[in-house]
């Protein structure tokens, strides 16, 4: 079977930039363990932290995220959350450190 020399070839990012309001992580996807959620509110686990996301049509981002190809996250500042709406709005992310 050919390959189809129109496709846009599949790349994964090596990593989640997580920009919070005072600092900022990066994990690698290589540490991904699991995602899952709806619109209002995604769960995502990796080795060494719990990432909750909250806002609006997020149920869009779990394709990205089950591909890899999401390589930034950033929490909404006050003002963001004035203005036109994009394809997905995050209000909140909460970052917790796995213990162990």
């Amino acid at each position: 079977m050919a390959d189809n020399p129109n496709a846009k070839p599949f790349r994964s990012t090596a990593g989640l930039e997580i920009a919070l309001a005072k600092n900022t992580i990066v994990l690698p996807w290589s540490h991904f363990l699991f995602a899952e959620g709806g619109s209002d509110e995604i769960r995502m686990a990796f080795s060494t932290h719990n990432i909750v996301v909250t806002g609006a049509r997020l149920e869009k981002l779990l394709s990205k995220i089950n591909s890899q190809q999401l390589d930034s996250l950033k929490e909404s500042s006050r003002a963001d959350g004035f203005g036109h709406s994009a394809e997905y709005q995050i209000a909140k992310i909460t970052v917790e450190k796995c213990d162990g």
